[in-house]
């Protein structure tokens, strides 16, 4: 391993386990991993866990056929469960993700002090990118800031010049969250730098255009898939080739529930400027939008969540965002009054 890649693991551990869990003596983290994690970082993890005084623990699982419900039949979900249940913290490395399967539902429900995070198949560069290089305070900040407007806001539209427009309604019922990088208390955890938003069921219409789409090659190829979203659903899938498999990807769940929205993400980490084919890191772009679609949580969408057999995201990279006609963001950019020193003061931060 040369010198760069070590020093790189080194800031991705001292900024994950000391800044962002504060790890203190005696926790039990543990840290699920599968044959494509990248098992660089979770040793690096591993080690800094022990220098803190934390107990680390790595569950080592089969690669499951799919993400979230689909990979159940390879999981082994009773003592996994049971493990995920009493650890203080858990780190999801693997590269198919247990994140919104019944053990992870089961896991959130019932450890009330854990404090999870999901990182799955993401380089050390990717890692390193979202993780450090900016002040968790003043990200704090902007994300607050957005995410008390968005409470406040009806009706969302994203617009972008690759042709989306699309809108929805909020709902104040459903979850309104933000990462910001402060791991230290019991949370649903992801890279930090996005407002998330759920919407009110069934009311998102118009036209997505993706630059990046999970389960196919869109970003590789420059294709371009459009979904056609009618009244919170999927109502067609239109593009070429990609677009005919992304089709078949569907259907072969034979669950109703994967064509629906579940949430919408406006990303905001100040390192993330381009997409990179990360997919946990692209989501963060900076005045991009993401889109998952399919399984949300209980946590999210009280009280019963929207069941799916799985769940995938796609990415727009630039995109203009309007809170009842308001403008957030512009071709990609803060643009509000109110948030534009926080951001500016982000930007002229990052190193």
């Amino acid at each position: 391993m040369s010198k760069d890649e070590n020093s790189s693991l080194s800031r991705i551990s001292k900024v994950l386990i000391e800044d962002m869990f504060q790890v203190s003596e005696g926790e039990t983290v543990g840290i699920t991993v599968d044959d494509g994690s990248r098992m660089d970082i979770v040793h690096a993890l591993f080690h800094k866990i022990k220098d803190c005084g934390g107990l680390p623990l790595i569950l080592h699982l089969p690669v499951a056929r799919g993400d979230s419900e689909a990979g159940m039949p390879d999981w082994p979900a009773a003592p996994l469960t049971a493990a995920l249940c009493v650890v203080d913290v858990w780190i999801e490395m693997n590269s198919v993700v247990l994140l919104y399967s019944r053990i992870w539902e089961k896991a959130m429900a019932d450890n009330k002090k854990l404090r999870y995070l999901v990182l799955g198949h993401s380089t050390s560069k990717s890692i390193e990118r979202i993780l450090t290089g900016f002040d968790i305070k003043n990200l704090g900040r902007l994300l607050n800031g957005v995410m008390e407007m968005a409470a406040r806001t009806k009706t969302v539209r994203i617009t972008s010049a690759n042709g989306t427009d699309v809108s929805y309604l909020t709902d104040s019922s459903h979850a309104l969250d933000i990462d910001d990088g402060d791991y230290s208390k019991p949370i649903f955890g992801t890279a930090p730098g996005y407002v998330n938003i759920v919407p009110k069921v069934g009311s998102m219409n118009g036209r997505i255009i993706f630059d990046e789409l999970q389960n196919t090659d869109i970003y590789e190829k420059g294709e371009t898939l459009a979904f056609v979203m009618k009244d919170g659903k999927i109502d067609k899938v239109e593009g070429g080739i990609e677009a005919d498999k992304f089709k078949k990807y569907l259907s072969s769940f034979d669950d109703p529930n994967m064509y629906k929205i579940s949430h919408h993400m406006i990303g905001l980490n100040p390192k993330v400027r381009t997409l990179l084919g990360e997919i946990v890191e692209d989501e963060r772009i900076w005045g991009g939008t993401d889109f998952g679609f399919g399984h949300t949580s209980p946590i999210d969408m009280p009280p019963l969540g929207q069941p799916a057999k799985s769940h995938f995201d796609g990415i727009i990279a630039a995109t203009t965002i309007y809170f009842d006609g308001v403008k957030i963001t512009d071709n990609g950019e803060v643009c509000h009054p109110s948030f534009i020193p926080f951001a500016n003061a982000l930007l002229g931060q990052v190193v």
